[in-house]
């Protein structure tokens, strides 16, 4: 009888998200997971998502939690990080691998990002400032433009 060998497997590399250091983000992400999408969709009235995307220096898996919108089928966040000077870094490794995961509520979507165009933004920002006027104040507070960031959900 033949010997069987063993199948040798690779050792996968650690695929869990690594959560915002933000300690109230990372608490609203924690919720939000745990309760399979149950809590945590709405935050202070706002419909809110995870975002995972690939850390763009580490390879690793990074998650944080976003306010959105819909525009049709596409899902559409803003990169506002306040309106500090910098790009949040979320919205920078979207630039450098735009495939991205989403949880809105219990629902998951694979997605592609992309920063909208100039025609495309006004129209956008106008849908995404009457969810959140704030963002209004965080362009003004920041020399830099504000991205707009489509998400356009994907098949696998």
């Amino acid at each position: 009888m033949p010997e069987e060998h063993e199948s040798e497997q690779q050792e996968q590399p650690d695929e869990t998200p690594v959560d915002s250091p933000t300690g109230w983000v990372a608490a609203h992400i924690r919720r939000y997971d745990r309760s399979g999408g149950k809590e945590g969709a709405k935050w202070y009235g706002l419909d809110t998502l995870l975002l995972t995307t690939r850390g763009r220096k580490s390879g690793k898996l990074r998650r944080t939690a976003v306010i959105y919108g819909r525009d049709g089928d596409n899902v559409v966040v803003v990169g506002s990080n306040g309106g500090k000077p910098e790009h949040p870094l979320w919205y920078l490794n979207l630039v450098a691998s735009p495939e991205a995961h989403v949880q809105i509520g219990e629902e998951h979507l694979d997605v592609r990002a992309r920063t909208a165009t100039a025609e495309e933004k006004p129209e956008l920002w106008k849908l995404m400032t009457g969810l959140f006027p704030q963002y209004k104040s965080y362009q003004k507070k920041t020399t830099r433009e504000i991205p707009v960031v489509i998400l356009e959900p994907v098949e696998k």
